[in-house]
């Protein structure tokens, strides 16, 4: 699928197949599309947290006050350090930290439009029930969860998986200092791990 088309088709979807399980790859590519969105002054504030849990989940979409949240496998949870940022611009930091996450939602939701996937951003949901569920620190903002599934009613055309590789920094249904690699494996990543200063390796 070219740009202008997956721009045309992306749309936000609240009816999700209960029946059909998407492939944790298709995630996993949408995630890394995310990743390479643009930087302000360079620094990665943006982080993802991919929740399978189905208890987490139904938390998740108690915290939206969304009941379609639960009827997926996968949410991708959006997450921001500003940290860095309002340490070299200050003020302007928490804006651009926002910004770093618009630009990283759009990227993901268009991969998935690509990939015949469907998810809504829900940007209203309780932040301290999210921060609770995920054990996500309290210095990390949640920007906006995406519910990612098969759209209801709907014949998704899945394209062939495509292997992704080298690393990102996400993790699995909580918050933690580690990197995962495409291979499954976890590596504890020592800056972040002191004082909860998460860094995007790509």
């Amino acid at each position: 699928m070219d740009l202008d088309k997956a721009i045309k088709e992306r749309h936000s979807v609240r009816s999700f197949k209960k029946t059909k399980k998407i492939a944790y790859q298709q995630v996993i590519e949408a995630i890394v599309a995310a990743s390479k969105a643009p930087l302000a002054g360079s620094i990665a504030a943006i982080y993802y947290v991919l929740v399978q849990d189905k208890e987490k989940i139904k938390a998740l979409a108690v915290a939206a006050q969304q009941d379609f949240v639960e009827d997926v496998d996968y949410v991708v949870v959006i997450c921001a350090d500003r940290k860095d940022l309002e340490r070299n611009y200050y003020d302007r930091g928490k804006m651009y930290a926002h910004q770093e996450a618009g630009a990283a939602i759009e990227n993901m939701l268009l991969k998935l439009t690509e990939l015949g996937l469907a998810t809504c951003w829900v940007g209203a949901f309780s932040e301290e029930t999210v921060k609770r569920v995920l054990t996500i620190p309290d210095s990390i903002d949640v920007e906006a969860l995406l519910p990612i599934g098969l759209e209801l009613g709907k014949l998704a055309g899945i394209k062939d998986l495509k292997r992704v590789s080298g690393s990102l920094v996400f993790t699995g249904n909580e918050f933690s200092p580690y990197i995962m690699s495409m291979d499954g494996s976890l590596t504890l990543d020592s800056a972040a791990y002191k004082g909860y200063t998460y860094r995007n390796i790509n």
